[in-house]
């Protein structure tokens, strides 16, 4: 029997954390293909999504940070997370460098995403074998 061939995957995530189980099922998802031989190149967050990246999320103590853990496996894992710039603007996620350019009080960004264009999604479904995307459902 032949051995299963070793995919590189760009994982694009469209449902937020709690009101949608695309990011939960996404780092199951991650977590096994990584187990299994696998690599994750990137994840993009994209529309609702974004809200995964946020710094101020606070649910309650007895549910899981499903963004803290997010951002230990990308770091463990050495995965660049992306913010899609324009959802991000819209939802009130925003880094350093557009907190200064649009004179907000704050930066919420929660290390180690990143916010950038589409660019980034582009690049992800022509460096990796497989995209596959995580949805809101509906």
């Amino acid at each position: 029997m032949a051995a299963n061939p070793i995919h590189s995957y760009t994982l694009v995530i469209t449902g937020a954390p709690y009101s949608t189980q695309a990011p939960q099922t996404a780092l199951s998802f991650a977590r096994a293909a990584i187990a299994a031989g696998h690599t994750v190149d990137r994840v993009f967050l994209y529309g609702d999504g974004v809200h995964l990246a946020s710094s101020l999320c606070a649910p309650p103590s007895d549910e899981t940070h499903w963004p803290t853990e997010w951002s230990i496996f990308l770091t463990d894992n050495g995965i660049p997370g992306v913010a899609c710039i324009a959802s991000a603007l819209r939802r009130g996620l925003v880094n350093e460098s557009e907190r200064k350019r649009y004179e907000l009080s704050a930066s919420n960004l929660l290390k180690p995403f990143i916010i950038a264009g589409l660019g980034e999604w582009v690049e992800g479904n022509m460096a990796s074998s497989r995209t596959l995307y995580f949805h809101a459902g509906g």
